[in-house]
């Protein structure tokens, strides 16, 4: 039985696919040695320093996996075993970060923070001045709450510290401004089906010129040979000497990923951090007219995931069941700190759209028996829109 076509997906991930990334799957196959690969390959490595904010001597490229080998990669490139490291951890992907470095065998320090806070630039910093670590981690856009972090106060402090930097950027590089060099920030990773919009499997990932300089300068091997920086710059940033082959990329991916990123840094990050914005506000205004609150105070809210809480009573995964068996609209609870106390509404790349929320108002309101939650989403859209 084939899938159902008309299914739309909110979820924080993936998300629905952008026409120009779906089109590229069809492409024709290449071989991942092929001069047509190598240069549409080079055009992403150029179009992923844009999207990140790159700065000199910085490396560039795709992992072949999604973005928790992102994650892994960058724990394993920049840390050798008994190193320390500092992750500023207030959900399920920080929880992450802490259980992979311990298994690398790192020296681990966790800053826990509240569900739905922030992490506290100060305690950071004291953190960070105490323990001198070698790697200063932390997420981002935490997923699992729908908690933006400050990211560029926090690169100062890591700078202070003498520590390099790692920003899981999972649920923000490609939806809004990132800039990597000037927050100073080392190593940052994504995954394709997040922001961009293209099908899971690949991780677009950036390191610093001072991160690779740290990698050629190990006392020993990286613990990963599938996602060793160096093996991977030399083949995809080659020296006078060539290409050299390292695994089997994935090609068709490779292909909608470059698609999809173009199309983003086309559309342009400020436009889409607005389009993610204005649509956010809205759906929000509608959803409170039913009695859900936001997770997350304004000031500390992730621009792409929505974390509502239901009104009191509602079977929130009863509701969700039936958003998707009877209207094919799948929306996410939960996750770690949050599971079974918010839904988690995508609002990246392609889910951010106004007829996407229109849909999901419309079913929810069939759902629920309550009229008006789409006029009430377009009421509060158009002046934004004027």
């Amino acid at each position: 039985m084939l899938p159902d076509d008309d299914v739309l997906l909110l979820t924080p991930g993936p998300t629905p696919i952008h026409p120009r990334a779906q089109a590229a799957l069809g492409w024709p196959m290449r071989g991942h040695m092929d001069p047509e690969v190598f240069a549409y390959n080079d055009r992403i490595v150029a179009d992923l320093r844009r999207l990140y904010g790159t700065g000199e001597g910085s490396f560039t490229s795709l992992l072949s996996g999604t973005g928790s080998l992102g994650m892994e990669a960058g724990l394993a490139n920049l840390l050798e075993p008994g190193e320390r490291v500092l992750v500023l951890s207030n959900g399920a992907f920080g929880e992450r970060m802490v259980e992979m470095a311990a298994r690398l065998g790192c020296d681990v320090h966790a800053l826990r923070f509240e569900a739905g806070a922030p992490v506290d630039v100060d305690a950071a910093a004291r953190a960070a001045r105490s323990l001198r670590p070698a790697l200063l981690a932390v997420v981002h856009g935490e997923t699992s709450t729908g908690v933006l972090n400050p990211v560029p106060e926090l690169g100062a402090v890591a700078r202070e510290a003498g520590a390099l930097f790692s920003v899981d950027a999972v649920t923000t590089v490609g939806m809004m401004p990132f800039a990597m060099d000037a927050w100073g920030i080392d190593y940052a990773y994504t995954g394709s089906q997040k922001c961009l919009s293209a099908p899971p499997g690949v991780a677009p990932v950036a390191f610093s010129a001072r991160a690779m300089e740290r990698v050629a300068q190990r006392r020993l091997p990286v613990a990963t040979w599938y996602a060793d920086a160096l093996g991977m710059r030399r083949y995809w940033q080659p020296d006078e000497g060539g290409r050299q082959y390292h695994h089997t990329v994935p090609v068709q991916l490779h292909w909608a990923l470059g698609e999809a990123l173009a199309a983003a840094l086309e559309e342009g990050l400020e436009a889409r951090a607005e389009r993610a914005r204005r649509v956010g506000s809205a759906a929000l205004a509608a959803l409170q007219d039913l009695g859900f609150r936001a997770y997350v105070p304004a000031p500390h809210r992730l621009p792409t995931v929505l974390a509502v809480v239901p009104p009191s009573g509602l079977d929130e995964a009863a509701v969700r069941r039936s958003l998707r068996s009877e209207h094919g609209v799948t929306v996410a609870g939960g996750l770690g700190p949050t599971a079974g106390k918010v839904w988690r509404l995508g609002l990246m790349g392609e889910n951010a759209r106004e007829v996407h929320y229109r849909r999901f108002l419309d079913a929810l309101g069939r759902v629920l028996g309550e009229a008006g939650l789409r006029e009430r989403f377009d009421e509060v859209l158009e002046p934004a829109l004027a």
